[in-house]
Formats: structure tokens, C-alpha cells, sequence
């Protein structure tokens, strides 16, 4: 791939990371109501689910675990652990995050927002496929034959 193509998605890469920081934030500085015990009872664990799923994904990424959804070149392509199942719990993690927040914040504006960022991650995650099909072709491919992008395929 030459050096200048490699640098343009570097900088769609780091673009849709700024966008994706601007979209959550927006979110939080949207109008909400004080939250009650039912929201906060459902909302704190979809909240913690969404971390620990965040957390463990990006361990297992290990050395391959990048800012951006422009993959590191030849790091190898993670299929076994959470991977066997998601193509991308990083995003997964960020929408369960997201959604224990609408849940709390208990506003139509936060679920309303909730999905455009949903909207966003699916279009994210879309151009990381591509990318990662460019770069691993067959082995990807087959992979993503039998892994859901956002959410676990139903056997």
C-alpha cells in the first residue's frame, strides 16, 4: 500500500476517533432527569458489563490494540477469545456503555442520540471490516462469515 494511502486512512482513522469522543460527550451534556431506583438498578450493571467487556477485549488485543480502527500492520488478526464470537467488543463494549447511560439518564433526547452513535459505530465498524479484509483477506473473511460485527451471531 503506498505511504500516502496509508497515511489517509491514519488521518480517517484518528477523525472518527475525534468524532466518536465529540458524539459521547454530546451525549452527556444532553438533558436528563434525576435518576430513579429501577434505572439505576438496570443501568449500573449494563454500565459495568460494558466496561469489563471493554477491558477484557482490549487486553486480549494486546500488542494490536490501537486508538484507531486502522489496523496495525501485520499484528495478526485476533479469532479466538471474545473475538470467536464479536468482531468488534471494543465497540460493543462503548454501545453497552452507552446504553446503561440512556437507561439512567432516562431521557428521549439521550435515547434518541443513543442512536445516532449507534449508527455511527455500525458505519465505524463497517470501514474497519474493509480494512481488515484488505489486509487478512481469506482468513478474515471466513472469520467474519461466522462472527456477528457488534452483537454475537445466533447459531
Amino acid at each position: 500500500m503506498p505511504d500516502t494511502e496509508r497515511m489517509d486512512r491514519r488521518a480517517i482513522g484518528w477523525l472518527l476517533v475525534v468524532i466518536q469522543f465529540v458524539l459521547l460527550i454530546a451525549l452527556v451534556l444532553l438533558p436528563r432527569r434525576e435518576p430513579n431506583l429501577l434505572a439505576l438498578a438496570i443501568g449500573v450493571p449494563v454500565l459495568a458489563a460494558g466496561a469489563v467487556l471493554g477491558l477484557l477485549a482490549g487486553r486480549h488485543l494486546g500488542s494490536a490494540l490501537t486508538p484507531t480502527p486502522v489496523p496495525i500492520a501485520d499484528a495478526g488478526l485476533r479469532t479466538d477469545g471474545i473475538y470467536a464470537r464479536v468482531r468488534h467488543p471494543i465497540y460493543s463494549a462503548v454501545l453497552l456503555l452507552v446504553l446503561g447511560y440512556v437507561i439512567i439518564a432516562g431521557s428521549l433526547w439521550s435515547l434518541a442520540f443513543a442512536g445516532v452513535i449507534l449508527v455511527f459505530f455500525w458505519l465505524k465498524s463497517r470501514w474497519e471490516d474493509r480494512l481488515l479484509g484488505e489486509q487478512y483477506g481469506e482468513a478474515w473473511r471466513e472469520w467474519a462469515g461466522r462472527t456477528g460485527a457488534l452483537v454475537p451471531r445466533l447459531r
